[in-house]
């Protein structure tokens, strides 16, 4: 007699085959919440997600846009090259002030050839930005021939105005700030009215080097995505090679024993050290023993390499363990080497892992603040760096570095500056990661 056959004991009901007890019907009570925690989970995590990326394309997506002055100029020879040479180190010595001047009288007369009223120049003059002065300086002394001719000039506008055209300024505001008055605004309107002021895109963000606190319309990213590519170029060259090689080492050839555990041990560690401390860590070794220059990419590729290689080391023999051990025992079998078995079957079956880890391992690099301002990558650098090699030892910044010093500055416009600059750093970890993709499918072998 079986236990389903056998009389039930005295006292107890009789247990159906078909209908659940008691505690079957809690154990699944049990499993649906569980179902239900995981689902919560989930619609919590994508909604956080979604209004984190809804508020930077909010606040950056305006930053792609700048307003824009456009009206001739007359560009006199006589306050510009007065020896009429044309000769560029002559003309070289007018400055950004007598510009500001031709640039100034240009733009009241054109507005009063508009028709439009100007109660001050002063204030007609502040609508445009102090940058503008020495743009038109670089291209006037690029083609000296301009002299004596009217042009046709794209002047930034203030950042004020710019601000006013986007909604971030309002009259109440500009009551209350002395960069601007509610004058200047009422002007903005005219102007746009007329077609003088307008907005456009602002590629020169991409490309142009950043500003300072005084002209947040003229800051640029040029600078700190060439220093990231730099580092990242960098990274990648010593981070990669080394950690895959210390990972073959140590799974396929290092003996077990103590010295493997301790160095094993102090790999994981390292994993979850601050970034910080790799940072204090450069600025000791690299800066203040090796001697090498601040704020270039070198250090901040050194720092980042000592930083993303625990991470790869970690990843890469996670996959090589993930290859079947009968993938070595068939290379043995036939007569391959141990080297051979390792580099012409186990690598290349756990290559899409191993490209994963380095590319999630350099995502996790390009991101990092902290140790960057520690070795000097927060420093005002308005300078393009050279082509390499000679580019990785100049002076740059990065792009995490750029939004962490205008989130800094007091102007409401680097804010906006700052979320545009999240935007650039997100589709660069997005181009990684599609790479990473492609990268993986293109080594994906089945076995």
């Amino acid at each position: 007699m079986t236990d389903v056959t056998a009389a039930p004991a005295a006292g107890r009901p009789r247990a159906s085959l078909t209908a659940p007890d008691a505690r079957l019907q809690a154990r699944r009570r049990a499993e649906t919440r569980f179902r239900l925690y995981g689902v919560a989970a989930i619609v919590v995590s994508l909604a956080v997600l979604a209004v984190m990326l809804v508020t930077i394309l909010v606040d950056g997506v305006s930053g792609f846009r700048q307003a824009y002055v456009t009206f001739p100029v007359a560009l006199s020879a006589d306050q510009l090259d007065e020896s009429g040479n044309r000769d560029r180190a002559e003309m070289a010595k007018v400055t950004t002030i007598g510009y500001a001047r031709v640039l100034d009288a240009a733009f009241v007369a054109h507005l009063r050839a508009s028709g439009i009223e100007v109660a001050s120049e002063d204030e007609a003059a502040g609508m445009i930005s102090r940058e503008a002065p020495a743009q038109l300086r670089d291209r006037v002394l690029a083609d000296p021939s301009l002299v004596g001719t009217t042009v046709e000039v794209r002047a930034l506008a203030g950042g004020r105005v710019d601000g006013y055209l986007k909604g971030r300024v309002t009259r109440e505001t500009a009551e209350r700030d002395g960069n601007v008055s509610p004058a200047q605004l009422d002007l903005a309107d005219q102007l746009r009215a007329a077609g003088i002021l307008s907005t456009g895109w602002n590629g020169a963000f991409l490309t142009e080097p950043d500003a300072s606190d005084q002209r947040p319309e003229a800051a640029g990213l040029g600078v700190a995505i060439i220093g990231s590519a730099y580092m990242m170029l960098l990274t990648a060259l010593m981070a990669l090679p080394i950690g895959v090689a210390a990972s073959i080492y140590l799974e396929e050839f290092a003996p077990k024993n103590r010295l493997t555990d301790f160095i094993e041990v102090n790999i994981a560690n390292l994993a979850a050290v601050p970034s910080i401390v790799f940072g204090i860590l450069g600025l000791a070794i690299f800066i203040n023993v090796a001697g090498l220059p601040q704020s270039s990419p070198l250090v901040g590729a050194l720092v980042l390499t000592l930083m993303t290689l625990p991470t790869i080391i970690i990843a890469t023999r996670a996959a090589l363990r993930a290859v079947p051990p009968s993938i070595r025992d068939a290379a043995l079998g036939l007569g391959a080497s141990r080297m051979q078995a390792v580099f012409h079957h186990v690598l290349p079956l756990a290559m899409p892992g191993v490209l994963t880890g380095t590319i999630l391992g350099l995502a996790t690099a390009l991101g990092e603040t902290a140790p960057l301002l520690l070795i000097g990558m927060v420093a005002f650098v308005d300078n393009y760096p050279s082509a390499p090699p000679e580019g990785f030892l100049d002076p740059a910044t990065a792009l995490p570095v750029q939004v962490y010093s205008w989130a800094s500055r007091a102007d409401p416009a680097f804010v906006e500056r700052s979320a545009a600059a999240i935007i650039v750093l997100l589709l660069f970890l997005l181009v990684m990661n599609i790479v990473a993709i492609l990268l993986r499918r293109r080594f994906e072998r089945r076995w």
